[in-house]
Formats: C-alpha cells, sequence, structure tokens
C-alpha cells in the first residue's frame, strides 16, 4: 500500500476525524462537569463550549462519513467548513500572539464588566475582590474579604494572562495545521479512484 494511495488517504483522513471526535467531546464533557461541580457558574461559558463542541462534532461526523463512503458532496463541504474554520483559528491564534499588555488590559477589562457570575467564579477561585480596587463597602465571595486582605483581580488576572495567551494561541495554531492538513487530505482523496471497485465508476 502506497502511502499516497487511496486506501492511506482514506485511512489518514478517517484518523484526523476520529481525533476531531473525541476532542470535541472531551470540550463537551469537560463543559457540563465544570457546571455539575459548580467550577463554572456562568451559563453563556458553559453553553460557549458545548457550542464548539458539537460544531466541531458535527464537522468530525460529516468528514468521516465523506471518508468512509468517498462522498463527494460531503468531502466537498468538510473541506470548504474546515477551511473556513482554519482561516478563523488562525486569525484568532495570530491575534492571542501579537496582543500586547495595553489591549491585553483593555480585553480583559472589558470581559470583567459583562458578566456579573464570572466575576463571582474569579474572585472565589482567585481570592480577590474588584478589578481594579477593592472596595469593602461593597459584597465580594472571596474568602479574604472577611478579614479585608483581599487584592484587586487585576493584579492576579494580568500575571496570568500573559500565559495563558500564548498558551492558547500556541495549541490554536498547532490546531489549525491540522484543520488545513484534513483540507489537503479531503482534496486528495476526492479525486482519487477506489481500485478496489469497477475503475469506471468515478464520480
Amino acid at each position: 500500500m502506497a502511502c499516497g494511495g487511496f486506501v492511506c488517504s482514506k485511512t489518514s483522513l478517517c484518523i484526523l476525524n476520529l481525533i476531531y471526535v473525541m476532542v470535541s467531546l472531551l470540550m463537551i464533557g469537560v463543559a457540563a462537569w465544570g457546571k455539575w461541580f459548580g467550577l463554572v457558574s456562568s451559563f453563556r461559558v458553559m453553553a460557549a463550549v458545548i457550542a464548539v463542541g458539537l460544531f466541531l462534532f458535527f464537522v468530525a461526523i460529516v468528514g468521516l462519513c465523506g471518508a468512509v463512503k468517498h462522498h463527494q458532496v460531503l468531502l466537498f463541504f468538510y473541506m470548504l467548513i474546515l477551511f473556513m474554520v482554519f482561516i478563523l483559528q488562525f486569525s484568532v491564534s495570530c491575534a492571542c500572539l501579537a496582543i500586547n499588555k495595553e489591549q491585553q488590559n483593555l480585553l480583559l477589562e472589558i470581559g470583567w464588566n459583562k458578566s456579573e457570575s464570572m466575576k463571582e467564579d474569579l474572585e472565589r477561585s482567585l481570592d480577590c475582590c474588584d478589578f481594579l480596587q477593592v472596595n469593602y463597602n461593597e459584597t465580594c465571595v472571596a474568602t479574604c474579604f472577611k478579614n479585608q486582605t483581599c487584592r484587586p483581580c487585576s493584579v492576579i488576572i494580568q500575571a496570568y494572562a500573559d500565559d495563558a495567551l500564548q498558551f492558547v494561541g500556541g495549541v490554536s495554531l498547532f490546531f489549525s495545521f491540522t484543520e488545513i492538513l484534513g483540507v489537503w487530505l479531503a482534496y486528495r482523496y476526492r479525486n482519487q479512484k477506489n481500485h478496489r471497485q469497477n475503475p469506471g465508476a468515478f464520480i
């Protein structure tokens, strides 16, 4: 069996899509687990992660069915969707790796002010209160608030933001290249003949 042959292309595409299926199920499972055990109280965050997981699962199933059946239409739409996801994900990963301190602080403050439930999650897990300055006249769910020894959350978040953005950008960049690999494999596989069937029966 040649590495560039029909069977090898089919097997590689199936394996790639099985990996995508496992990653999507892991995303859905982690989001549901975090909500179940109260680690994430924000419904929007959980719903967003589950939606991304379901979308990836759908794309992987389309690619898997197209690969198993050598279905030209399914493979075409799989290539199209995966290429658009690649462009989006590659752009996001480059933005994460290239963002400067001022832009990072601005985005963190905007994100902080958008969701009350996310605020509470961060205050509870990081043991801090408010974003820029602690106000002891208001309420806070952090344990340090009782002793009035809290630090502003921006100090702690910014300490980890650089590493988090580098990690997210790197992982996103790696997966974006697996997506372009999937597009290339699907394109190559679509144009190959299955010699186990009638050689003239090629759509």
